[in-house]
C-alpha cells in the first residue's frame, strides 16, 4: 500500500552512533577507537577491517561485538545486527545503543513486538533522542497502538519541534485513527518544512481530501475491519452519487484501515478513477 510506505520510511533514522571505547587504550582498544571514528564516518568496510585488526591485538567480547552489530545495522544487514546485539542485551540490558540498533534493525526486519517493546526500552534508557521516539511511534501504530504511537511522536516532537518525520508519522498515526481534521495540522506543517517530499505531500492530500469529503470518523473502539466496512461502504455511496474524489477517499482510507479490505477496496478505487 503506497500511502502507509512513508510511516515506513520516516521511521529510520540514521545509524545509532556505538559509544566510544574507554580512554585508556591498548592498541586492541586504539584499533577499537578508530573502528568507531570510521563508522561515525560511514566507513563501514574500513571500520570492519579496524576491528580485525583489534581483534588480532587481542580485543574481544562485547566492545567488539558493540562495533560489530553498528557495522551491520549501518550496512542494512538487519538480522545479524539483531542477533549481535540481542547477545549484548543479555549482559547489558540497559546498553541504550544496542537498545537502539536492536530497535530498529528489528523494525525494519518487520518484527514489530519485538520492536516495540526494545524501542519502549530503548526510549526509557535514552529519552534524549527523537529518533528513538519515532521508532517507537511507528511500532505503535504497527502494533495498533496508535495512541501510545501519538504519545510517542508528541515526546519526539519537544525535543525536535521542526522534525518533518515526527510531524508527517504523527498526522499518519491521526489518519489512521480516523481523526481527519486532527491529522491536517502537523501534516500541513511537515509540507512547509520539507515541501519537495512526495510522500509527506501525499499524506497532506489525502488529510484534505477526507477533511473535504466528510468521511466518517472513527467510533471508539471500533476494530480496523469494521471501519474499512464502513469506509468502504461512504466510498460505494459516493460512486453511486458521482462523487469520484469522494469515493477515492473513501476507498484509499478503507485500504489501508484493513488488509482484510485491501481487494475490494483496490477494486472499487480502480473503477472510480479516470
Amino acid at each position: 500500500m503506497i500511502l502507509s510506505l512513508s510511516l515506513v520510511l520516516a521511521a529510520l533514522s540514521p545509524s545509532p552512533a556505538v559509544p566510544p571505547v574507554a580512554a585508556t587504550m591498548s592498541e586492541g582498544d586504539r584499533w577499537l577507537g578508530e573502528a568507531d571514528h570510521a563508522l561515525r564516518q560511514g566507513r563501514t568496510e574500513q571500520a570492519r577491517l579496524m576491528v580485525g585488526s583489534a581483534v588480532e591485538a587481542g580485543a574481544s567480547g562485547v566492545p567488539v561485538d558493540r562495533l560489530l552489530a553498528g557495522i551491520a545495522f549501518a550496512e542494512g544487514k538487519h538480522e545479524r545486527a539483531l542477533t549481535l546485539a540481542r547477545a549484548i542485551l543479555v549482559e547489558a540490558p540497559d546498553d541504550a545503543a544496542m537498545l537502539e540498533i536492536a530497535g530498529l534493525a528489528a523494525l525494519r526486519d518487520g518484527r514489530d513486538e519485538e520492536a516495540f517493546h526494545l524501542l519502549r526500552r530503548g526510549v526509557m534508557a535514552n529519552p534524549n533522542r527523537w529518533q528513538l521516539f519515532n521508532a517507537f511511534g511507528v511500532a505503535a501504530d504497527r502494533m495498533g497502538d496508535h495512541r501510545g504511537a501519538r504519545a510517542a511522536y508528541r515526546q519526539g516532537l519537544m525535543l525536535a519541534p521542526d522534525e518533518p518525520k515526527l510531524l508527517n508519522n504523527l498526522g499518519w498515526s491521526l489518519l489512521l485513527d480516523g481523526s481527519w481534521h486532527a491529522a491536517l495540522a502537523p501534516l500541513e506543517r511537515a509540507a512547509a518544512l520539507r515541501p519537495d517530499d512526495p510522500l509527506i505531500r501525499r499524506n497532506m492530500e489525502l488529510a484534505r481530501a477526507a477533511n473535504a469529503a466528510e468521511l466518517p470518523a472513527r467510533r471508539r473502539g471500533e476494530s480496523d475491519a469494521d471501519f474499512a466496512a464502513r469506509l468502504n461502504d461512504a466510498g460505494v455511496i459516493a460512486a453511486a452519487q458521482g462523487e469520484k474524489a469522494r469515493a477515492a477517499a473513501a476507498f484509499t482510507r478503507a485500504i489501508e484501515a484493513s488488509s482484510q479490505w485491501y481487494g475490494r477496496a483496490a477494486r472499487n478505487l480502480d473503477a472510480v478513477r479516470p
